[in-house]
């Protein structure tokens, strides 16, 4: 979310310097230097055991790192724990909370933990279970909710004491989309009122939503940046194939030279080049190669990248530099 020209741009809210945590001789995080302005919707992107968690949780304080440095809210990680958790919400992957409690139990139990009592938690509550809609909920037992209203009521914990920043971890993985949709029409309502989002997903749709990205791969930050500024890495390089036999055409044309992958989508396939094509000289070479096969080309034509496109090209490229 660049400031307008001539404007100072807003403060980072989130400031890594070389962030390194090992585990024995495993590198969940290595050297991570990284930026998150303040208001944003950050998205934090990449594939099981890319280190997404474990940066989090450095960041919360939870978990110390091996070595580097990072501010959160302008409090250092090591030093200042304490405050960081007093202007931080933290919204874990897997629900935690407590099951044989009520919504209201709940809620009101971690507004404890925050120091939020008395009239101050039940304003706070009924101004967030307003908003998320989980006021006919109150006295309902959190584990009869559905993975959609859990999601909402852990939500509302997180912000129980108006945090600067809430880190979400895998906030809508198994909701169903018109709960992922509603929870993020409440993330973008809490974006707008001046609250800052740091968001892990492996839903790339929704990191399209996101201010700016960052990609994550092996423990190492390979990405960084503004999604329609990321998407134009692989402009000029990517093709669709319409083909009714999809698997054999695809086989087909990953042979291709300057081919560097090609993905299914139904009976379109994405042609990703090594580099940007001349249109004027590459629908032929895959047609031939197609006719070589037995399963011609119905259609060739341009594709606009998507940040999914990207990752799989991150990956592809990761994985052979390991």
């Amino acid at each position: 979310m660049p400031a307008p020209s001539g404007q100072t741009p807003p403060p980072a809210i989130v400031v890594t310097d070389h962030l390194t945590r090992r585990f024995g001789e495993l590198e969940a995080v290595v050297d991570l230097s990284l930026s998150v302005t303040r208001g944003q919707i950050f998205g934090f992107l990449g594939p099981n055991g890319a280190g997404k968690t474990t940066t989090i949780k450095m960041l919360c304080g939870l978990l110390p790192p091996t070595s580097g440095d990072a501010t959160v809210a302008g409090y250092d990680i090591g030093r200042e724990r304490e405050r960081i958790k007093r202007e931080t919400g933290y919204m874990a992957q897997t629900f935690s909370l407590y099951p044989d409690l009520t919504v209201e139990e709940n809620f009101r139990f971690f507004a404890g933990a925050y120091g939020v009592y008395g009239q101050a938690a039940t304003r706070r509550m009924h101004a967030l279970f307003e908003q998320i809609e989980l006021e006919d909920l109150r006295g309902v037992q959190a584990g009869r909710l559905s993975g959609g209203m859990k999601q909402r009521l852990a939500l509302a914990c997180a912000l129980v004491h108006d945090p600067q920043l809430v880190f979400l971890d895998e906030p809508t993985a198994g909701v169903d989309p018109a709960n992922r949709q509603r929870l993020w029409d409440f993330l973008y309502a809490l974006g707008e009122g001046g609250t800052s989002l740091f968001v892990t997903t492996h839903y790339l749709d929704e990191a399209e939503r996101c201010h700016a990205v960052g990609f994550m791969l092996g423990g190492r930050l390979i990405g960084h940046g503004e999604p329609r500024v990321l998407r134009e890495q692989l402009r000029g390089r990517l093709a669709g194939v319409e083909v009714r036999r999809a698997v054999e055409a695809m086989r087909a044309l990953r042979e291709v030279p300057g081919v560097e992958d090609v993905t299914i989508h139904g009976n379109e396939l994405r042609v990703c080049f090594d580099r940007p094509i001349d249109w004027r000289t590459i629908e032929a070479p895959l047609r031939d190669a197609a006719a070589r096969a037995a399963v011609p080309l119905d259609r060739v034509y341009p594709l606009d990248p998507t940040l999914e496109d990207l990752f799989l090209s991150y990956e592809r490229h990761g994985a052979a530099t390991r």
